[in-house]
């Protein structure tokens, strides 16, 4: 199968429906160009809301949108629901699984995907939380575990499976553990009577001696601190030697039993084949120019967390956050009119908004600019900007029903066990009728 091209409209190919790729897109709107998107979804997911799915605080729906709701009006836009297997820079056409397809500019945008550092142990026994279907699986195999531990006789087995630990100190990383906190606090004594809170314990284990490192310092001792009161156990300057599904080691000789091991320690551009390694950099990532252009290119970019634009004011690159993404999505598309119309390009230059990062419920951390400042005005920050950056009315209504019920009853009615997560394949299985 072959997609014909629009006659004398120059074709954009964005590859991925991500803060990046959809803020390009939108942005071409009533460009005399032909938008395709391909992704292998046909939804956008808000991944800053993943955990709150993995811990049943939401529905899952209500961090997707559909794609092509999102362009609906927009005449210059199509949408295939397609993987994309390689990319033919010689061709000028990439290889999905829907056939071959024309391009005259390429945008990857595919963003990112967990980095288990080439450990295929922990690859396999670990729960990794980068998509909506990953979520789901924290889900259900937290839920299963909950429910082993009800029934189980084995005291040391039970120990195991009431032992949660989060790998990585980052946003993620920080909010999954305060989650998990909140959920033995408030939660486990209500659903589970045979259950209490000392029974449940929460680790959090980062590599660096703080967590939310990219954050100030003041955020980050407000973090911990937050955490710590919480009954998170923080090990600090650590990183995982290994797991093997029961016994966690770490290499400074501590030994964890636990049957949960949730992984945000890291992550890797998601780059796909038929790209020359010479264009790929730290991280996995395409090295790209102050354009957003692939190094060795004159029509391939990429931009959002796939990219890396090393410049000596960012030596790592523009930060893997959804503002990152939407502003070199957007100014791209400035760009690529420049190009079309043979106009000279405007440089990009990254504007920091500031981070948020939430512990627990009016619990949170901020830095906006060099204002920094932490608790129940920070939280309710954190709220707001989350909940506006949702696409879609409907999903912006459900978070924040879910939210204000979860505020005032300190529970949640999303604990479901739809389908049963195989912890020997790893993968997931219908509930019998």
């Amino acid at each position: 199968m072959e997609l014909k091209k629009t006659a004398g409209m120059p074709r954009i190919v964005i590859i991925g429906g991500g803060f990046a790729g959809i803020n390009l897109a939108k942005k071409l709107k009533n460009k005399p160009v032909e938008v395709l998107m391909l992704d292998k979804h046909n939804y956008h997911t808000f991944q800053p809301l993943l955990y709150q799915v993995a811990m049943g605080a939401i529905e899952a729906d209500s961090i997707g949108f559909p794609l092509r709701r999102i362009f609906t009006g927009q005449k210059n836009f199509t949408f295939n629901l397609a993987e994309v297997k390689t990319i033919n820079p010689e061709k000028n056409t990439v290889t999905a699984d829907i056939g071959e397809i024309d391009y005259d500019y390429l945008v990857i945008a595919t963003g990112a995907n967990t980095n288990f550092f080439g450990n295929k142990e922990i690859e396999h026994f670990t729960m990794p939380m980068k998509n909506i279907s990953e979520a789901l699986n924290i889900r259900s195999f937290m839920l299963q575990n909950l429910e082993k531990a009800v029934i189980t006789k084995d005291f040391t087995e039970r120990e195991a499976l009431l032992t949660f630990v989060v790998v990585g100190g980052g946003p993620t990383g920080v909010e999954l553990s305060g989650a998990l906190a909140e959920m033995r606090n408030n939660v486990l004594c209500k659903d589970y009577p045979s259950l209490c809170e000392e029974d449940m314990k929460v680790y959090l284990v980062e590599g660096k001696p703080v967590v939310l490192g990219a954050m100030s310092a003041q955020a980050s001792a407000k973090a911990k601190e937050g955490l710590l009161k919480m009954g998170v156990v923080i090990y600090n300057s650590v990183h995982v030697q290994s797991y093997d599904g029961y016994l966690l080691k770490i290499d400074d000789g501590k030994t964890i039993i636990t049957r949960n091991v949730f992984w945000a320690a890291g992550v890797m551009g998601e780059v796909p084949g038929g790209m020359p390694e010479g264009t790929i950099t730290k991280g996995r990532r395409l090295q790209v120019d102050e354009i957003s252009r692939v190094v060795g290119y004159q029509n391939i970019f990429s931009i959002g967390d796939v990219s890396a634009m090393i410049t000596p004011e960012m030596p790592n690159g523009i930060p893997g956050m959804a503002q990152g993404a939407i502003q070199t999505g957007r100014h791209l598309a400035k760009n690529l009119m420049h190009l079309i119309n043979g106009e000279p390009t405007v440089p990009f230059k990254y504007w920091d908004k500031g981070s948020l990062a939430t512990v627990g419920q009016n619990k949170a951390v901020a830095d906006i600019w060099k204002l920094h400042f932490h608790g129940y005005i920070a939280w309710l920050l954190w709220m707001f900007v989350h909940l506006m950056s949702l696409v879609g009315f409907s999903n912006k209504l459900s978070v924040f029903v879910s939210w204000a019920s979860k505020y005032f009853t300190r529970n949640t009615d999303n604990r479901l066990i739809v389908r049963f997560f195989n912890t020997e394949t790893r993968m997931t299985e219908p509930v019998s009728k």
